[in-house]
């Protein structure tokens, strides 16, 4: 039983998005690796900018600081 899980930033991503994944990392799990989509489970965590961290900031801080810099 394949079990993903799906991280994503907390950004206005759409039932239909999340539907889209759901039902394409279950395709894929099928023509690949031939798992039976019926025991396929597929997680999406939703996660607040402020509680993930990339390059020692959170996403918000990290986006600004790439905000200021020159194109």
């Amino acid at each position: 039983m394949p079990y993903v899980n799906i991280k994503i930033t907390e950004e206005a991503v759409t039932n239909e998005q999340k539907n889209k994944l759901i039902a394409g990392v279950t395709s894929l799990l099928q023509e690949t690796l031939g798992k039976n989509p019926k025991t396929t489970m597929v997680i999406i965590d939703e996660i607040n900018i402020d509680n993930w961290g990339l390059a020692g900031l959170s996403v918000r801080d990290y986006r600004e600081v790439l905000a200021k810099q020159p194109a």
